[in-house]
């Protein structure tokens, strides 16, 4: 046993090394997203700004009528970092750059940047009761598991060849009795119907005069007792609440803190009035639906005995020629199945019995040493909400007649000509507030060759979505 449990020790310390290089592996791996993801952020030039993201502006819109051109607005789309003094974040400048068209009234629209009043939400530090979780040192019993050296019995596969009966079937040659139809002539009776006079007795109709009552209705007077609404004052019982002034010790906790109770309630029972609607019995005078029986004359119809003669149908036996179908017997050869029994070789597998050694899995009790989780009061810093008043940039559209091609002959550069272009840009990352350090990032190259028909105006505003500071 001690040979083996000191492989099993060894098993456990390789397993531990090739956890802790998996997961020194996973952490390189992560701090190389990181670093890639803040590769990435600084090149492409402040992405995503503190308090609202803008996306890209939509694809410019022409304002003439008859040429249509689609071109792809991912060559001609450069974002320029944009400093924010006020908001300390980078605002991405998009410029667009189009082909030069042709268009009866020369000139282009220039972007203007102007600031819009908004509000932000912040988190300012507030203080809440918390309960922080402690370890206290104890020992539990566990069951360790090994494992013991048992012989199982186990049955091996075997071949064994047998002969077993198979029956065969043949054909073997025998006489058969079949039905062959023939015909008989019979004498059957029958029924002829005839019919025979005879009386009948019947009803004849005659009127007999009768008198019969019949209640007719009149109105008698009479008394109906009615419910007429009234008031009646009543008592009910109800608790309020009263206030008790001072303040009543409770009592201490196990730490030492005391704790005492202010502005305590109790209730009374006091008799309120009140006005309860009830019902009166009274007499009303009412007239009420009676019956008086009389006698009227009426005639009944009634039926006297009388008698009628009839014809009855009846029937007389005769007899008449049939023919009947009959079966006659004879043979016929035919050819019966049958089974003739034969021996065929097979092979059965057969089980045979043997031993094999196996680890039977089995426990046993020590100590071990374990840390159980307590409560302990606390404080805790949390972020509550507020409302800060910021000014976010918005893009207009200004139209601008094209210069005279004659006084001008350089090149016309339309745009927002910035000149801190060569300075770096700061960018703040909202994802680590912490850092104090702003990052430098390197200047875009300027756009140029605006075209005079562009986007009229994009003040299309994103705000971004939610995020703890």
């Amino acid at each position: 046993m001690k040979p083996r449990w000191n492989l099993v020790v060894t098993l456990g310390i390789l397993l531990q090394i090739v956890t802790l290089v998996s997961a020194k592996a996973i952490i390189d791996q992560k701090a190389e997203e990181t670093h890639n993801s803040n590769v990435q952020e600084q090149t492409g030039g402040a992405q995503k700004r503190i308090g609202y993201d803008y996306p890209a502006p939509a694809l410019p819109i022409s304002f003439d009528e008859h040429h249509h051109h689609e071109e792809p607005l991912v060559d001609n789309l450069q974002v320029q970092p944009l400093v924010d003094p006020h908001l300390h974040h980078v605002e991405p400048v998009i410029e667009e750059h189009h082909h030069e068209e042709h268009h009866p009234d020369p000139g282009f629209w220039k972007k203007k940047l102007i600031w819009k009043e908004g509000w932000k939400k912040i988190w300012k530090p507030g203080k809440k009761q918390i309960w922080k979780p402690d370890w206290k040192k104890i020992w539990k019993p566990i069951w360790v598991p090994t494992q013991i050296p048992v012989w199982k019995d186990i049955q091996v596969p075997a071949w064994k060849q047998i002969w077993k009966p198979v029956w065969k079937e043949i054909q073997v040659p025998a006489w058969k009795e079949i039905q062959v139809p023939d015909w008989k002539k019979i004498w059957k009776p029958i029924w002829v119907p005839i019919k025979v006079p005879a009386w009948k007795d019947i009803q004849v109709p005659a009127w007999k005069q009768i008198w019969k009552p019949v209640w007719k209705e009149i109105q008698v007077p009479d008394w109906k007792e009615i419910q007429v609404p009234a008031w009646k004052q009543v008592w009910y019982p109800a608790w309020v609440k009263v206030g008790i002034p001072g303040e009543k010790f409770l009592g201490k906790d196990h730490d030492g803190w005391e704790y005492t109770s202010h502005d305590l309630w109790k209730k009374k029972l006091v008799w309120k009035s009140a006005w309860k609607k009830i019902w009166k019995t009274e007499q009303k005078q009412i007239w009420r639906t009676d019956k008086k029986l009389e006698w009227k004359a009426a005639w009944k119809q009634i039926w006297k005995p009388g008698k009628k003669q009839i014809w009855v149908e009846d029937k007389k036996l005769a007899w008449k020629e049939a023919w009947k179908q009959v079966w006659r017997t004879e043979k016929k050869q035919v050819w019966v199945p049958e089974k003739k029994l034969e021996w065929k070789a097979a092979w059965v597998q057969i089980w045979k019995p043997s031993k094999k050694l196996i680890w039977v899995p089995d426990k046993k009790l020590e100590w071990k040493e374990a840390w159980k989780q307590i409560w302990v009061p606390g404080w805790k810093e949390i972020w509550v909400p507020a409302w800060k008043q910021i000014w976010k940039p918005v893009w207009i559209s200004e139209w601008f007649p094209s210069p005279d091609p004659h006084e001008h002959h350089h090149e016309i550069e339309h745009g927002w000509d910035r000149k801190d272009a060569a300075g770096t840009k700061v960018v703040f990352k909202r994802s680590d507030p912490a850092s104090a350090q702003p990052k430098a990032v390197e200047p875009a190259p300027a756009a140029a060759n605006i075209t005079p028909a562009v986007v009229k105006t994009d003040t299309t505003e994103n705000k971004s979505d939610f995020r703890f500071p």
